[in-house]
């Protein structure tokens, strides 16, 4: 029986390698997103089947009118990739914008939230599944002018032992996944558009680039079924962790 894997925030970046990764190790993939011309684009380029669903996972009434209302085929999802998420501004404390800290929260926390909530049911029902929670090195160790955005990184490690412990009596996994420089288009978001400040984050270093994470991702559900890897850090080989890069 072919797999089904969710991919939150799958227009683009990690969570479309995830997508793409996913599809060409034979599983079906529900990808949902803002933009529906990008999972037109997506869907193209599977190999396998995909259910596109526009939907904003701040969202919540439309995660759950969407997800608790899947069609039968597509109800036992096996992987569920918790990957949208965002960065709004990088600035001190008591300058940043309200808007953006609102954004962050209602996005990386209350949008991961809703969606997990929403697919438990399908996998406690089956005795099994996999949540994989998108984190960063920023919810390791706060960083200058990263307030906010690293209390939402701190919250989802926080979740995922959450749910690590009250879902062991469901028999399922949850990985969290905490990426450190990932060049996307994460920096060109959180820099609202300029490219220049946003190619600086990434300069004299080689990044991860977003297939990177998507292979460990994917590496994290192919261990036997007594194994989980319930949190993965991963970096550059230049980077330490949130605060410390060697460049060249």
């Amino acid at each position: 029986m072919t797999k089904i894997v969710l991919v939150t925030g799958a227009t683009s970046g990690i969570g479309a390698a995830c997508a793409r990764k996913f599809s060409a190790e034979g599983y079906n993939v529900i990808a949902t997103g803002r933009r529906a011309d990008r999972l037109d684009e997506l869907k193209a380029s599977l190999k396998t089947d995909m259910l596109p669903l526009v939907f904003d996972v701040q969202d919540k009434a439309a995660v759950f009118q969407t997800l608790q209302n899947l069609p039968k085929a597509w109800q036992p999802i096996d992987v569920l990739v918790n990957n949208a998420g965002l960065a709004l501004g990088r600035d001190y404390f008591d300058e940043a914008s309200l808007d953006d800290w609102e954004t962050m929260i209602d996005t990386n926390v209350k949008g991961l939230l809703y969606v997990s909530r929403a697919i438990l049911p399908l996998m406690t029902a089956r005795g099994r599944g996999h949540i994989i929670n998108l984190g960063s090195t920023a919810g390791k160790e706060v960083y200058e002018k990263g307030n906010v955005y690293c209390a939402t990184k701190f919250s989802v490690a926080a979740i995922s032992q959450a749910m690590r412990i009250d879902l062991l009596r469901h028999g399922i996994k949850v990985t969290a996944i905490h990426p450190g420089a990932v060049e996307t288009e994460f920096s060109v978001v959180r820099f609202k558009g300029d490219k220049t400040t946003a190619d600086s984050v990434y300069a004299g270093i080689e990044p991860l680039v977003a297939e990177d994470v998507a292979d460990t991702i994917y590496y994290t559900t192919t261990l036997p079924d007594h194994v989980c890897i319930n949190d993965l850090v991963m970096t550059c080989t230049q980077q330490a962790n949130s605060m410390y890069m060697y460049r060249k």
